[in-house]
């Protein structure tokens, strides 16, 4: 199949090759045209355009334009994009759009006589070799169009063992794409699924934090009295070696997980995480995914706390934390002690 890529980034480059290697021909735009040039030195795509209008002009009708470019630039691409296409063209947007936005969207290009899927995509940066897990919403009769480009987008069958009685069912989720309903319900099932990845990513940095300092027995405190003392030094006398410990947690381990393999890895490489800062991003999804469960009335205690923990990392508590010592300071005299 043919299909016009816009977005050369990391995802979109790589998901550009994986489609290449498996027969199908992708024209690739971003907006800058050196990444162009890049990509096809690379062998990401096939051919390159400077325009929207002369990526649309080098695909044959009825047309597959699929966009992996950032949430906020989906609305004023597609506005340049619409006048280019014809009816019974195909647009997908495999980015992190707000589902509620792809209900809109998809109305929107039906006017026209285009239809519209939602994609959620995750893989990052390892998709390439590993495959993408695709979550869709849009017309069965559309997903079906494309299905071969799903196909080669995704693990397969052999990319996990296969849960008893699953050969019963059938279907295409095993093999790591899934039309899970209308418009936006793509969107909504990666919604939740980066809400989920945000607990679990939690999760895993509250334990190793708690391994990490299991030596706090060992270092002398100074008794001061705006400190708890720590009772029984001897409870907590532990160096952990906390790559090791990850390794081992692989291995038949009830919490290993993907994303426990890539947390081995970043401790094997540097242990201190001296790279890092500590400031969390959010891209939406958590954000999203906590105003469904308000919507719905479901507890989402976990992920909430998740999400507001990144909040924190980037220093939106400071003046809380602030404002917490003025106040002990105000009713008890209590000065803040320097770390």
């Amino acid at each position: 199949m043919e299909l016009g890529l816009i977005g050369l980034g990391r995802m979109g480059a790589n998901m550009a090759l994986r489609l290449q290697r498996a027969g199908h021909k992708c024209i690739g735009y971003a907006r800058h045209a050196e990444t162009v040039e890049k990509r096809l030195k690379e062998g990401a795509i096939s051919a390159g355009a400077t325009s929207l209008s002369e990526l649309v002009g080098q695909l044959k009708p009825p047309r597959i334009v699929w966009l992996m470019i950032p949430a906020a630039s989906v609305d004023a691409t597609l506005e340049q994009l619409i006048p280019l296409l014809s009816p019974d063209d195909v647009v997908v947007d495999g980015g992190n759009s707000f589902y509620q936005d792809d209900i809109r969207r998809a109305a929107t290009l039906k006017e026209h006589g285009i239809h519209y899927l939602d994609v959620g995509t995750s893989g990052g940066v390892w998709g390439l070799e590993r495959g993408y897990c695709l979550m869709i919403g849009g017309e069965a009769e559309i997903v079906q169009r494309l299905e071969p480009l799903f196909e080669a987008l995704a693990p397969g069958l052999q990319a996990a063992s296969r849960t008893p009685g699953r050969e019963q069912v059938g279907g295409t989720a095993e093999h790591g794409y899934l039309h899970c309903g209308p418009h936006g319900a793509g969107h909504f099932v990666k919604m939740v699924h980066n809400g989920i990845e945000y607990g679990i990513m939690a999760a895993y940095a509250e334990g190793f934090n708690i391994l990490r300092h299991a030596n706090i027995g060992k270092h002398p405190e100074e008794i001061d009295a705006e400190t708890t003392p720590l009772r029984n030094p001897e409870y907590y006398q532990y160096d952990f070696n906390l790559a090791d410990i990850a390794e081992l947690w692989r291995r038949g381990s009830v919490i290993a997980s993907w994303l426990l393999d890539l947390t081995a890895h970043a401790l094997l490489t540097d242990p201190d995480l001296s790279q890092f800062a500590g400031r969390v991003s959010d891209s939406g999804e958590g954000r999203w995914t906590i105003k469904a469960a308000i919507d719905e009335a479901v507890p989402a205690g976990v992920l909430s706390t998740a999400l507001y923990e990144r909040f924190a990392s980037r220093g939106e508590a400071d003046f809380a934390d602030k404002l917490l010592s003025a106040m002990r300071f105000e009713f008890g005299g209590h000065h803040e002690k320097q770390g």
